[in-house]
């Protein structure tokens, strides 16, 4: 699998997060063929890399709810 450097990735949190941080994922912008996706409460934890057509998908549906 290939790597990805994310030492400057730029990480936006969900537009329904709260002020608390709550329970909450960011993901990153700007990546080729990836799609970088975290929990917010542990930025320096495990990233899930998705296809960005999976990640399409994925947001379709949850808008469509």
């Amino acid at each position: 699998m290939r790597e990805y450097d994310l030492t400057n990735a730029r990480w936006f949190k969900s537009s329904y997060s709260n002020g608390e941080g709550g329970n909450c994922i960011e993901v990153a912008a700007g990546l080729d063929h990836v799609v970088p996706v975290r929990d917010s409460k542990t930025p320096h934890g495990d990233v899930l890399l998705i296809a960005p057509a999976a990640w399409a998908a994925f947001v379709a549906g949850v808008r469509r709810g």
